[in-house]
């Protein structure tokens, strides 16, 4: 039984760190830290001392030069104050098996800065980006997934289809061409999609899908499936009052079962 130091960064226009990590606790992990980027910039904070790392939602930089975009920046070129690269730090703590969890702007920042999908192992080499929804408008909704039961993703195995919101104006998968698009479907990197709420089938219809994600795409993983980078937010599902029918008695599983699926993956179990 392994012990679970789980690590959400802060900063910069995040909005909600204090509710993921909370999830992350009622999942079962020993700890969950909300810690300022500037302070792993300062080496006051090390990737070392955690296993399970969190990129939470928000409007990073507010979004100005394009989501998350100023951050991916900030990752790839900044060293700590031991002048060791933080893209040096992270890829090693990919290396070490370790969890990475992107949610709405951090699914952003992971895939532009290409830690997602990193197909054939191009890690840090921009390869989808998330775009403007088509509704050309901010998209504040509920919505329907399905996880992909032959994803190798750690976060969603055994999952039943999923209800979580989703708040975002830049969730559209782009992918590089349409070579990198079947490969993500065929490799099965694609972990969630964008469901009709009555059939739990994936959907390009709207509002169901609620950006146009090609082949309805809501979240993708790696090849090692211990990075996920998801739209919706698992974090804003934790208790059963969140959901907008709870009184109705619609009582669907709560976004916490991808955070209990990644603590028992640490914990060996």
């Amino acid at each position: 039984m392994g012990t679970v130091n789980t690590l959400v960064i802060t900063g910069y226009g995040t909005n909600s760190h204090l509710e993921t990590a909370h999830t992350a606790r009622l999942a079962g992990a020993d700890r969950a830290d909300v810690v300022h980027f500037s302070d792993l910039v300062a080496a006051k904070v090390h990737l070392d001392d955690y296993h399970f790392l969190i990129f939470p939602g928000g409007f990073l930089d507010g979004d100005d030069l394009g989501a998350a975009q100023t951050a991916v920046m900030r990752w790839r070129y900044l060293k700590d104050a031991a002048g060791v690269p933080l893209r040096e730090q992270l890829a090693s703590f990919l290396d070490a098996g370790k969890l990475v969890l992107g949610i709405c702007n951090g699914f952003q920042l992971l895939v532009k800065l290409g830690v997602l999908p990193a197909l054939d192992g191009h890690r840090f080499e921009r390869q989808v980006s998330l775009g403007h929804n088509d509704s050309a408008r901010f998209e504040d909704r509920w919505v329907r997934l399905a996880p992909n039961p032959h994803s190798p993703c750690v976060f969603t195995s055994g999952l039943p289809p999923l209800a979580m919101p989703v708040r975002h104006g830049e969730g559209k998968l782009v992918p590089r061409d349409a070579a990198c698009l079947r490969r993500l479907e065929a490799e099965n990197l694609i972990a969630l999609q964008y469901a009709d709420p009555t059939t739990n089938l994936p959907t390009q219809e709207y509002p169901y899908n609620p950006n146009g994600s090609a082949l309805a795409i809501a979240g993708l993983t790696d090849p090692t499936g211990r990075v996920l980078g998801l739209m919706p937010h698992p974090e804003a599902f934790h208790h059963v009052t969140n959901h907008p029918g709870w009184t109705r008695g619609e009582l669907d599983p709560p976004g916490t079962l991808l955070f209990v699926n990644a603590v028992r993956y640490l914990r060996g179990l």
